[in-house]
């Protein structure tokens, strides 16, 4: 049984149907902070399976021990953490106290339990500015946030945890933009509150929740101003997660690994993506850059290929495709 911590969130929703898919068990913990319950019954819908539901924090100790005790865990894919870099540099505290911490709270709740398989949900803001493009794994890594920092000290501490265990299988994923969601469009990203990521807040826009699409920055070194990122769909993404489960059931050790496309693609060139989905016209402003964006940030994602044998299936069209019929049917 795979234990998924933030399970009913966007991208821990779409890995647990993937998980099922592949013959994997699931329990998922959640505190819902940024998601719904009605997650978990949209996944028994599309898994045709019940799904085992905890919730709470994942700094709740005593909850982690219940856990262990009554599952038969033998691995966790920990998705459960804070994600926004704007808001981690207003409460920088709040995002080392959630995903350094609640880390930390997991793992030695595995400790205990004997549980050694461990695939964790980083983000390519490890790597920072100023990157040789694409980007690989072997790359500085120099976050320029408190939440790209926050990622980047959870992974040296599994390289430490893993080199003083070496029973330890550790997978840490390395995220590139994820979008889109499942094409039944019962499952997808719904945040609370005004989006931090471009593609819901131009659902939201298309669907006429918003006036305007604001675009940080028009004076990147890019091919049109706007800054330019790897784009991957949601569910290769969780079908990434389970590539490197199976890939802990042969191996041991710490291994990190993008997960992208190996394309980049601008905010203008996504907008107009997703007014060719839409069908509709997306009204946009722009305004300053802010604090932590970079021009361009793309995945060199040969070791994904190599090693997990995993690549990208999804275009940026299909995307959109998906996440606008997600978005319509939240407005149905």
């Amino acid at each position: 049984m795979i234990l998924v911590t933030g399970g009913t969130g966007y991208i821990g929703s779409h890995t647990c149907i993937e998980l099922s898919r592949a013959g994997f068990e699931v329990v998922v913990l959640d505190s819902l902070a940024n998601s719904s319950s009605d997650v978990v019954g949209r996944l028994e819908q599309l898994t045709g399976k019940p799904t085992v539901f905890y919730e709470g924090d994942v700094r709740d100790e005593a909850l982690l021990a219940k856990i262990f005790a009554e599952r038969e865990v033998t691995g966790v894919i920990h998705f459960a953490g804070l994600k926004s870099l704007s808001d981690s540099l207003r409460d920088p505290l709040a995002y080392y106290s959630s995903n350094v911490a609640g880390t930390v709270a997991v793992l030695k709740a595995m400790q205990v339990a004997g549980c050694r398989t461990f695939i964790f949900s980083s983000s390519a803001t490890v790597y920072g500015a100023f990157q040789a493009m694409p980007v690989n794994e072997d790359s500085v890594c120099a976050p320029i946030t408190a939440y790209g920092r926050t990622k980047f000290h959870v992974e040296q501490m599994l390289s430490d945890l893993q080199a003083s265990d070496p029973a330890w299988g550790i997978v840490s994923l390395r995220y590139f933009n994820p979008v889109g969601a499942h094409e039944s469009g019962l499952i997808g990203e719904r945040p609370l509150g005004t989006p931090a990521n471009l593609v819901p807040y131009l659902a939201q826009v298309a669907a006429g929740e918003r006036s305007a699409l604001k675009i940080y920055g028009r004076d990147y070194e890019t091919r049109d101003g706007t800054g330019v990122r790897d784009y991957v769909h949601v569910v290769d993404l969780a079908k990434g997660h389970v590539a490197a489960l199976q890939h802990l059931a042969r191996s041991r050790g710490h291994l990190v690994v993008n997960l992208g496309t190996g394309r980049g693609t601008s905010v203008l060139e996504m907008v107009n993506a997703f007014e060719r989905a839409s069908n509709k016209k997306i009204a946009c402003e722009f305004t300053d850059r802010r604090s932590g964006d970079v021009d361009v940030c793309v995945a060199d994602v040969s070791r994904a290929r190599d090693l997990l044998g995993w690549s990208a299936e999804h275009d940026v069209d299909r995307m959109c495709i998906d996440a606008w019929r997600w978005q319509s049917m939240i407005d149905a």
